[in-house]
């Protein structure tokens, strides 16, 4: 249900440690999501887009992505050289385009892909599990790493109960169509999915405490920081600086 097709690599994002791959996107992000010129948003997409190039993701996986997240933006597109903006306009056949609309439309966009290459590069390439420890290290409170972890884990067993109850139908010779029918057995279906999933989460935890369980996950691989870690990471907080040099240089004074 959830699949991580950029978590597995050899690259040199794959092989770095989540604690510093998460304070990288973390500050990279915070730079590009402040920004409000577009010369330095276009620097902060190339430089998060190289860095998407060089952990080599699976091309139709990532097309997949980046369309999906383009597909809001559209409609940024669409409304905003239309409503927002001043006295500017620019006349394209009958539409009245406002300049300010069509710079914020450019500015969010840029600004969005930018994270997303961002987090791409370096989050993705990491599985869900590893970065909920990544963060518990980091001193993120260990009840919502737990959180995490667990409401992660929850999910696939959600959608096996889900299946499983849906093959029941099936079997029993239910066919979708719009009716009163069809809409009271779906929802008979998804309040089942709740309550056997709960039920399996009871069971889990009786498990667990059984098993000695005390509150905190003991990962099987603990990694260390090496110094390629801490190289990465001051590599990644240089191109944060750099970026907010740029952006505060092209800020206009007044």
């Amino acid at each position: 249900m959830i699949d991580e097709p950029f978590a597995t690599g050899s690259t040199l994002f794959h092989k770095r440690d989540a604690r510093v791959k998460i304070v990288g996107a973390a500050s990279i992000s915070l730079v590009l999501a402040l920004n409000s010129s577009i010369p330095a948003a276009v620097a902060g997409c190339l430089v998060t887009g190289s860095l998407l190039i060089l952990s080599r993701p699976e091309p139709l996986s990532l097309c997949r992505r980046i369309a999906t997240i383009n597909v809001f933006t559209l409609f940024l597109w669409l409304t905003l050289p239309l409503t927002y903006g001043g006295e500017e306009m620019m006349q394209i056949s009958f539409l009245k385009l406002h300049l300010d609309g069509i710079h914020m439309a450019s500015l969010i966009t840029l600004k969005t892909n930018g994270i997303f290459f961002c987090f791409l590069a370096l989050l993705a390439t990491s599985t869900t599990v590893s970065l909920g420890h990544g963060l518990e290290r980091l001193g993120l409170p260990r009840k919502l790493c737990f959180l995490l972890l667990f409401s992660y884990r929850q999910l696939f067993v959600i959608h096996q109960e889900y299946q499983r109850l849906r093959r029941a139908a099936r079997l029993r010779g239910f066919i979708p169509a719009n009716s009163l029918h069809t809409y009271r057995t779906y929802s008979h279906l998804f309040g089942m999915t709740l309550v056997k999933s709960w039920n399996r989460g009871e069971r889990v935890h009786q498990a667990m405490v059984l098993r000695g369980f005390s509150g905190k996950f003991i990962p099987l691989d603990q990694p260390q920081l090496a110094k390629e870690d801490y190289l990465f990471l001051i590599t990644m907080l240089l191109l944060s600086l750099l970026l907010t040099g740029l952006s505060l240089s092209l800020l206009p004074l007044s």
